[in-house]
């Protein structure tokens, strides 16, 4: 993957960037990308969810989150979750999509991190690490300490450990100011003692003497950073995809009226019962897609297709060979903002001041929100943190 676009060096402050290597047109896929490292976010895998690359079946998914399981859906041949393949780790549970998922996560990370009969032992270390996380970091979550405890559980497990030492080094790293900001926007105000409590759960569950350098509070601070700046949000949903493959039925005038109708209330039921937890939420180290730059105009877009951790990175316009790819760091209700307002949300989450052609071209506008947008400021505070730190 990868061969319509490469990183390069754009200067030192702006890091690397995403360049097409040959014309691309809209609505392509650019890449399909694989995490070098990936994980369910804690608060979801509380939530019975199953595995960051296991989905329940759409009929499942909806039960559980309206609380009836009596609930039946139509179209189940629309449903693209195969139970059939599911496999276990038979020594602590864990379910994976396939064979060759479960087979991946142990040649990976799963070794050092398989619990076994501990699984519901709270006084293990890795358990307790977890459960620190939960209390610190309430959902909607952001990023997840697993993700650093698979990239030290992978080092670990590596024969070529140095090979995945340069490949996380490869994500952009921010000075010791910088990193306490991040760090500061991720646990708030009480950060140093919560590091530091962390920090020392994190030695205990998974010290290892070739990474000693990751442990101490400086290195441990980067790490924390790193994967607070550069991981991207991983969203996967069955159901979403059977209301998809429905949409696109060739069904008669009164069948559809009727399929969109059950859709429809369907949404609004979940949402009174379950709110917008709706996700299989994760986050994961993407080479790739953590060299694109932000652009208020993006001319690309990430999602998760296939309903797995494989990024597709998708052509919104025309891009032509050489140009940049540009991806939105914001949702669509903030891109709508005030240049005034987009550059507060970049700036608070992601420590930059944009200069795309929109923001230059707004440049002269007030420096100040438009009084709609005052009133607003408090509703969005939410889902500013909603999406604060994926997309680096």
């Amino acid at each position: 993957a990868g061969a319509a676009a490469e990183a390069r060096f754009i200067s030192s402050a702006k890091g690397k960037g995403l360049f097409a290597t040959k014309n691309i047109r809209k609505g392509e896929t650019v890449f399909v990308e694989r995490p070098v490292v990936s994980s369910q976010f804690l608060w979801n895998a509380l939530y019975n969810y199953r595995g960051e690359r296991l989905a329940l079946t759409a009929e499942e998914n909806a039960q559980r989150l309206l609380g009836k399981s009596s609930l039946v859906l139509p179209h189940p041949e629309q449903c693209s979750i195969r139970k059939d393949l599911h496999q276990q780790c038979p020594r602590c549970q864990v379910t994976y999509c396939s064979a060759e998922c479960r087979q991946a996560a142990l040649e990976q990370y799963h070794q050092v991190l398989c619990l076994g009969p501990s699984r519901d032992d709270p006084t293990h270390p890795l358990n307790k690490l977890q459960e620190a996380w939960r209390n610190m970091h309430y959902p909607p979550e952001t990023s997840s300490i697993m993700l650093m405890a698979r990239m030290v559980a992978t080092i670990k497990q590596a024969k070529d450990k140095e090979w995945w030492i340069k490949a996380f080094s490869q994500f952009c790293s921010k000075t010791a100011n910088e990193e306490e900001e991040i760090v500061h926007k991720l646990l708030g105000d009480k950060f140093k003692g919560q590091l530091e409590l962390l920090r020392l759960l994190f030695t205990e569950a998974l010290y290892d003497e070739y990474l000693s350098r990751w442990f101490t509070p400086e290195g441990f601070r980067s790490l924390f950073a790193l994967v607070g700046t550069n991981g991207q949000g991983i969203g996967t949903s069955s159901l979403s995809q059977w209301v998809h493959a429905c949409d696109a039925l060739d069904l008669p005038m009164l069948q559809r009226e009727e399929l969109d109708a059950f859709i429809d209330q369907l949404y609004k039921d979940i949402e009174k019962e379950s709110g917008e937890f709706l996700n299989c939420e994760g986050s994961g180290l993407y080479v790739l897609q953590s060299c694109c730059n932000h652009s208020c105009i993006p001319n690309a877009e990430t999602s998760f297709p296939e309903n797995n951790f494989l990024l597709h990175l998708t052509a919104l316009e025309d891009i032509e060979a050489g140009e940049e790819i540009c991806i939105s760091y914001l949702d669509c209700c903030q891109r709508e903002r005030s240049r005034h307002s987009r550059n507060k949300i970049l700036r608070e989450n992601y420590l930059f001041t944009c200069s795309c052609p929109k923001c230059l071209a707004q440049a002269d506008d007030a420096d100040v929100t438009s009084d709609e947008e005052e009133e607003g400021e408090g509703e969005t505070d939410d889902a500013e943190l909603e999406d604060e730190m994926t997309d680096v």
